[in-house]
């Protein structure tokens, strides 16, 4: 037996092996090693990102079902239920996962594990995140989106969405957590950042061209610019050019942990790393679908609050069994991987009645029953950036409805999923100024 024939065969008993748990949820792992991965990747870039939970709930009349993703048995739990089950058992039951896939792009995180590094920053961000906080950036933020129409928007009859908002939020985040706001110097950031986004949700084949192996590359080059920032940084708060409160990476540096020690430089330039991540491609989508949703419905042009439910910044996240439990009757083994979805929920009949329309009333009254309107998560791990993004999305719209209304280039442009939601064409639209009075 050849060497190669044997690292299959161990390959694919390994896999089945895996699944030998009795009382398994129904579902299928699918093929050795990849699994299900490629159709629940396939079915956000075909522009239908609910279709992998749908169709195998559907299959299994089942709330929760059994597959392999990015390499691990996995189990999906659909709906409020499993919602609030994983919310409420954060820390009991499940912890924090990341797919191989950001492990090996965040290197420093592997030295501990992803539910510690969680803590860790769960700890630093509220100071800087908490409404009464942000309320001191305000000015920059709008400043800045003053910069960003005036340069990208106004004079123009027609402009992309998508790039536009994608350079807003980024360079926003630049500058509230890095101090960078020199066009130029972002400009450094732009390109491979963007390679690293598309990279991160991905199969982990570390072989050229993949979108793993440059989202690699990319996360290098961000990670060494960052680092140059974070030793400059360090020179000035020694000689009093920076102030400790300027923004979040002068917090970093300033803040130790219980033990008295503080986070090495490559630690903190992959924290940063993810935060731009976080800060940046979520709220650009965010903005994107607004500005999609407002020039379909010019009546409720006005009310731009409500638009995350029919496309979710974040599709779901991953968790991490760490002990055998039950779950809607079924065995879910230590160690399996979980996966909870917003669009479970979120475009389900059973929870929104018509869940394709926009209908910013449906949010009127009571509103969503719980836990099935989970935009920026739940329970102790719910997005603790989720008042930024809602500030940063409202200088967005405050900035852009007060210069212009605005009408869809394509009717019928297709909704991809590349890990964010994204329209297909980056969604250009005819401008129309506001008529001075």
């Amino acid at each position: 037996m050849s060497f190669i024939t044997l690292s299959l065969f161990f390959l694919f008993y390994k896999h089945i092996s895996q699944y030998k748990y009795p009382n398994l949820p129904p579902g299928k792992p699918g093929l050795p090693y990849v699994g299900e991965s490629l159709d629940f990747l396939s079915t956000g870039w075909k522009g239908h990102p609910e279709k992998f939970v749908f169709d195998r709930k559907t299959k299994y009349s089942s709330d929760v079902f059994k597959t392999n993703l990015l390499g691990h048995p996995a189990a999906v739990l659909c709906g409020a239920a499993g919602n609030k089950f994983m919310f409420s058992n954060e820390n009991k039951l499940v912890v924090a996962w990341w797919p191989d896939s950001v492990n090996k792009v965040f290197p420093s995180s592997l030295q501990t594990s992803s539910n510690e590094e969680a803590k860790k920053m769960r700890k630093l961000l509220p100071q800087f995140f908490k409404p009464e906080a942000l309320q001191r950036y305000i000015g920059i933020m709008d400043t800045i989106a003053q910069r960003h129409f005036a340069s990208g928007w106004e004079n123009k009859d027609e402009v992309v969405v998508f790039p536009l908002a994608k350079n807003f939020t980024f360079w926003l985040a630049c500058r509230l957590f890095v101090s960078v706001e020199d066009p130029a110097h972002i400009a450094k950031f732009s390109d491979p950042f963007q390679v690293l986004a598309s990279g991160i949700i991905s199969i982990p084949i570390d072989f050229p061209g993949t979108p793993f192996r440059r989202a690699i590359k990319a996360s290098q080059l961000i990670r060494k610019e960052l680092l140059g920032i974070i030793k400059q940084r360090k020179i000035d708060l020694a000689i009093g050019k920076a102030s400790n409160t300027q923004d979040i990476l002068s917090h970093m540096l300033n803040t130790s942990d219980e033990n008295g020690e503080f986070m090495n430089e490559r630690d903190i330039a992959d924290k940063i790393l993810g935060l731009l991540i976080g800060g940046h491609d979520t709220a650009s989508a965010a903005c994107t679908f607004i500005v999609k949703y407002l020039s379909e419905l010019p009546h409720i042009f006005q009310e731009v609050y409500k638009v995350m439910r029919l496309a979710p910044p974040v599709q779901g996240a991953f968790r991490e069994a760490i002990t055998d439990f039950i779950f809607n009757g079924f065995s879910i083994p230590r160690g399996w991987k979980l996966y909870w979805s917003a669009n479970s929920t979120h475009k389900n009949p059973e929870y929104f009645s018509e869940p394709e329309k926009f209908d910013p009333s449906r949010f009127e009254g009571k509103g969503p029953a719980p836990y099935t309107f989970v935009p920026f998560g739940g329970g102790p791990r719910m997005c603790p950036g989720k008042e930024y993004a809602r500030l940063e999305i409202l200088v967005f719209m405050h900035n852009l409805v007060k210069r212009f209304r605005f009408e869809k280039v394509i009717p019928d442009e297709k909704i991809i999923v590349d890990p964010m939601p994204m329209p297909a064409k980056g969604l250009p639209v005819r401008l129309y100024p506001h008529k001075a009075s």
